[in-house]
């Protein structure tokens, strides 16, 4: 092709002068090097192009995504802007409407001939055709170039993983605006960056959660189900399950009430495992473990008139080794008749100060959301300070208890959680007890599961500690006891934690399998033993 010039420069004869020899020299050498650019120019402007997930001019000149992708710990795209499109139909642009119904049924099949038609006629200004038609449909309508079909680009939102980190990411609006999760309170920065958004869960994890919650809530027919795992030293939050859940793609299609993040917006009353605050509560305010209590009777919950307001019955529930039990024994055997006489022997204010300690008492703000607010006891009498101690009369969002739980087991740290991927290191945090009070609680932690309801939560080749809670629940402020919470709460390695974990079933029923019982040690300690099972490798390498 660069023979052109040539030939212009042969046909001058010999005796031409010299200037001119040397001006199409001149030309010919511009032409070509105009033509390099050209051609370097449309190779590069392709490249570009092509990159299907880049939209918006840089300013540069470069495609970049309005809204920068959300990954996790190890690079799993959980969310990232695509360029789509949608075949539109102009109905006042169309010049032969049997070509137009023709050539839209031959790119998208489901559109009939007829339908077309009806759409021309309509009288319509615009109509979709396919709303996020595939690449190759696109293509189809821009290559035919046909009068009143066209393609309209879109930038769209997409979330790979689905439902699995639903909660957790949240999703967009038509305008690009994060509405809930991760794209909410991340929002500025996911517009204004184009390096991901780093989060600490890890999608291994996070879909064995979600399998085996699944599988729980379908097997006892729960309401709901959750589950979390947490670094107990950095607050990374590893996995954070909220069932039943929506497709972030598609957030209409679900009910809205499947948008709830029960974690941190649900507020229960969590039963059994608040004998782990009443026991720390009580060793902290100068009560010995061997300290005992009578347990072998129904004890009679007396207000300040000397009256019986509530009696407490679990004695017959369990088979205790002896008539009195010491406090580490009544944790041990989580048992009610103990956990009351303990409560009613603390100091006054000295139950709504730990809860202060250990942030219960409120709403915390926390970079993932809002902590739903506790409802703690508007007064602290003797049937408030009884029912405290095994988690009723108090109710609070699963993350606030996870806290707590992990505040009492890590050493004493009040580490606060995380969605954020971070380095690690040492425990990072605020001591509200001291690490012997810590060791303590974990030796006893360690012998329920072992030897009393956290037995079906034990996983070879690691020790692990866990409290059973199972509450019944309130309709309409009365107890109903054909409802019940159940909750396991798990740290491991137990000699020195480096996780805690909470699976809750919320209303699960019985089975044939559990003998019709519904307790937390038939149902939330077996699913918390699957999940480990099949964790365990991924987080001790």
């Amino acid at each position: 092709m660069f023979e052109v010039g040539n030939d212009i420069l042969r046909r001058v004869n010999a005796g031409s002068a010299s200037v001119a020899r040397g001006r199409l020299r001149f030309i010919h050498t511009v032409f070509v090097i105009l033509f390099v650019v050209f051609i370097g120019r449309t190779l590069w402007l392709g490249v570009q192009v092509s990159k299907p997930v880049r939209v918006g001019h840089g300013a540069a000149g470069s495609w970049v995504a309005s809204r920068a992708d959300i990954v996790d710990r190890n690079g799993e795209i959980l969310a990232k802007n695509t360029v789509s499109g949608h075949i539109v139909l102009r109905p006042p642009q169309v010049k032969d409407a049997d070509k137009v119904a023709v050539f839209i049924h031959n790119i998208v099949p489901e559109r009939s001939i007829p339908g077309v038609l009806a759409d021309i006629e309509s009288g319509k200004k615009f109509v979709y055709i396919k709303k996020l038609a595939s690449d190759s449909q696109r293509e189809e309508v821009k290559r035919g170039r046909i009068p009143g079909v066209s393609v309209e680009e879109t930038e769209w939102r997409r979330y790979p993983k689905r439902r699995l980190f639903a909660h957790i990411v949240g999703f967009v609006g038509n305008d690009m605006n994060g509405l809930e999760g991760a794209e909410l309170t991340n929002d500025k920065y996911l517009r204004e960056n184009r390096d991901p958004l780093v989060l600490s869960v890890d999608s291994r994890i996070q879909s064995v959660f979600y399998q085996e919650l699944m599988s729980a809530k379908q097997k006892y027919n729960a309401r709901a189900a959750m589950g979390m795992l947490m670094n107990a030293r950095t607050g990374e939050m590893l996995a954070m399950v909220s069932l039943p859940d929506f497709d972030p793609e598609n957030p209409n299609i679900d009910p809205t009430a499947n948008r709830m993040f029960y974690p941190i917006r649900g507020v229960y009353e969590m039963g059994s495992i608040f004998k782990i605050f009443n026991t720390t509560i009580a060793v902290e305010s100068g009560m010995p473990w061997t300290r005992e209590y009578p347990i072998s009777k129904p004890y009679n919950i007396l207000n300040k008139n000397g009256r019986v307001s509530a009696t407490i019955r679990d004695h017959s529930s369990f088979r205790p080794p002896r008539p009195n039990l010491s406090v580490a024994e009544i944790l041990l055997h989580s048992c009610n008749v103990g956990s009351v006489q303990i409560a009613l022997d603390l100091p006054n204010n000295a139950q709504p100060d730990f809860f202060a300690r250990i942030n219960m008492d409120s709403p915390i703000e926390l970079d993932f959301g809002k902590l739903a607010r506790p409802l703690m006891p508007q007064k602290w009498g003797p049937v408030e300070k009884a029912t405290v101690s095994f988690g009723h009369g108090i109710s609070v969002t699963p993350m606030h208890l996870l806290l707590g739980v992990n505040a009492m087991v890590n050493g004493g740290i009040f580490v606060w959680p995380t969605i954020y991927r971070k380095g690690e290191g040492g425990i990072r945090g605020e001591r509200v007890i001291s690490n012997d009070v810590s060791t303590r609680l974990r030796e006893v932690m360690f012998k329920i599961a072992e030897e009393t309801s956290g037995r079906k939560a034990r996983i070879a080749g690691i020790n692990i500690g866990g409290k059973t809670a199972t509450a019944e629940k309130r309709v309409n402020g009365v107890i109903d006891k054909r409802k019940n919470l159940t909750a396991f709460v798990a740290t491991f390695p137990v000699e020195a934690p480096v996780y805690t974990m909470l699976v809750v079933l919320d209303e699960p029923q019985g089975t044939v399998e559990t003998y019709g019982l519904r307790t937390a040690a038939w149902n939330a300690v077996p699913t918390t033993g699957a999940i480990l099972d099949s964790i365990l490798p991924m987080l001790f390498k």
